[in-house]
């Protein structure tokens, strides 16, 4: 079973194609990139990584950054809201064709230069955005040369969907960089342009004359410039050995045909799938109040809901990253990022703290034992590991939920995962995502869970 692929250009990868009798799994794109962040972690060697993820989260970030119209709110989570709005703006939903009045505020980051100038970033954001309200988070970034980029929108988002449809927004660039749906990405690497700094803009709207407000919690980005690379150097079994997490298994293809205005049903929700699995293993699921829309028959209703409200509009499918993350973290007190891992050990090293990750691979199914399948693009939740230090995975391209945990051959999960380029069936060069992970976790997590964050690079 082969699908089109004919919403992305810049990083795209096509759609699933089966190896076998197999199962499509259809997926966001694996960016051309590789591991990750610019803090040296435990157990890779002490090689730096040429990856920074940063965030602005706390009171002092807010209050350093430049607002008009917005407000700062303390307390045990702080972030940032409309005060007496900057203005009224009109918006044209490209995906309704609905015209509609907002009043604004916005928020600019300070700039972020990077110890590692990049060829890539992209952002995250943890928000609540009640009825009346929605968000959109820019870009505008200066090259190594001095010059600058335009302000790129990187997301048009809301949690719900009947005020605006979430969406990325294509046909971005300026010559040297484009947008391709939620990853910037300079034209040409070989050329030595890189990305040297960068700030971020937030802009809240919300309905002209009410109170409402959202409020942003969580501003980050993952920029990162790797070397393109085939194959990976094997990392050493070091923690996590035969620890498995309980996270609940969810099949994506039990879902299929359900809801086909979502990117075809389930044959295409593994990243809304994994993203599911993750949240319930934390406590967040839907109420059953929010889950009345699903139809009563289908089970496992909540990885409908994940499908709905991760949709992008514009890229037409459930695998845009930051959306995933988005929906997390519009659970109660969920924070949620994007960024790039370096090795298994930093998996490991999450594991041990009862933090799952999500990856996002591409392979054929000769690539991965036991898979059974071939993407171009694919999201699974790693619960643990064996005592050997294979991978145990939760995969929801799976024939039903009790056929979803599965372990993988370590050499092989951790090459398919954190290459940038791969090799085809048909002999042509694709993309890898170069170790993109979701990673999940509540803000009342436990010391030792904060500090293992911080060793990976997440802060």
């Amino acid at each position: 079973m082969t699908r089109p692929a004919p919403r992305r250009t810049v990083l795209a990868a096509a759609f699933a194609t089966a190896a076998t009798a197999a199962v499509a799994v259809p997926a966001r794109a694996a960016a051309a990139t590789g591991p990750d962040r610019a803090a040296t972690a435990p157990g890779t060697a002490g090689e730096a990584a040429p990856v920074d993820y940063h965030a602005w989260t706390s009171y002092t970030d807010w209050r350093c950054g430049a607002g008009r119209g917005t407000t700062v709110r303390a307390g045990s989570r702080p972030g940032v809201a409309v005060d007496r709005p900057a203005g009224t703006t009109s918006y044209t939903d490209p995906h309704t064709g609905t015209t509609a009045e907002w009043e604004y505020a916005v928020w600019t980051s300070p700039e972020r230069g990077l110890p590692h100038p990049a060829t890539e970033l992209v952002a995250s954001w943890n928000a609540d955005t009640p009825a009346g309200t929605w968000i959109q988070v820019e870009l505008g970034g200066t090259y190594g040369d001095g010059t600058a980029t335009p302000w790129y929108v990187m997301g048009r988002w809301a949690a719900g969907d009947g005020d605006i449809r979430r969406t990325s927004v294509d046909g971005q660039g300026d010559g040297r960089s484009a947008i391709s749906t939620d990853t910037f990405a300079v034209d040409k690497p070989a050329s030595g342009l890189r990305l040297a700094a960068y700030r971020l803009r937030l802009t809240l709207y919300r309905k002209p004359g009410t109170r409402l407000t959202p409020v942003v919690w969580r501003l980050g980005a993952m920029a990162s410039d790797i070397p393109d690379r085939f194959t990976v150097p094997a990392s050493t079994p070091r923690l996590a050995l035969g620890k498995r997490l309980p996270v609940p298994c969810y099949s994506q293809d039990i879902h299929k045909g359900q809801y086909p205005q979502y990117d075809n049903g389930g044959e295409a929700w593994c990243s809304p799938t994994s993203s599911q699995m993750a949240l319930e293993y934390w406590g967040r699921k839907p109420t059953p109040a929010g889950l009345a829309w699903v139809d009563p028959s289908y089970a496992d209703p909540q990885v409908d809901q994940a499908a709905r409200y991760t949709y992008d509009y514009q890229y037409q499918g459930c695998g845009n990253w930051p959306f995933n993350a988005a929906y997390a973290a519009s659970y109660r007190d969920m924070n949620a990022v994007i960024t790039r891992l370096r090795s298994l050990n930093d998996v490991e090293r999450l594991i041990a703290a009862d933090i799952p990750v999500i990856t996002s691979q591409s392979f054929l199914a000769s690539e991965l034992d036991g898979s059974g399948y071939s993407t171009a693009g694919h999201l699974m939740c790693v619960a643990g590991f064996t005592t050997t230090g294979d991978v145990v995975v939760n995969d929801p391209a799976s024939p039903d939920d009790a056929a979803v945990r599965h372990v993988y051959q370590r050499r092989q999960f951790e090459n398919i995962w954190l290459r940038t380029k791969r090799y085809l069936a048909n002999g042509q060069v694709g993309s890898g995502s170069g170790g993109v992970v979701y990673v999940y976790w509540p803000t009342d997590s436990a010391p030792s869970q904060h500090q293992a964050l911080r060793d990976v690079g997440i802060h």
